[in-house]
């Protein structure tokens, strides 16, 4: 017992992120090869792609500053709903 207590707390603490150290190491080998080998026998099918036109379609959004009559009073009512709660 002629280590000193700060000695043998130095050596725990060295053998502790070693073996963490070691650990990961084989846990990112271990996923490399797998992922290696998933994408090897089992490789993604290409699809061919739709070419994307530039501008997206008006249907996909609606054109900004227009909203519908029963939209604008929801809005409306829970903004002074908000308002009232805060006074």
């Amino acid at each position: 017992m002629s280590d000193t207590l700060m000695q043998q707390g130095v050596d725990l603490m060295l053998y502790g992120m070693g073996s963490v150290v070691v650990f990961l190491t084989l846990l990112v080998i271990a996923m490399v090869l797998m992922s290696g080998s998933i994408n090897r026998w089992f490789p993604e099918s290409k699809a061919p792609q739709e070419p994307r036109s530039r501008k997206p379609s008006s249907a996909a959004r609606p054109a900004a500053g227009k909203v519908d009559d029963k939209t604008l009073a929801a809005i409306k009512a829970a903004i002074e709903q908000h308002r009232a709660r805060r006074r």
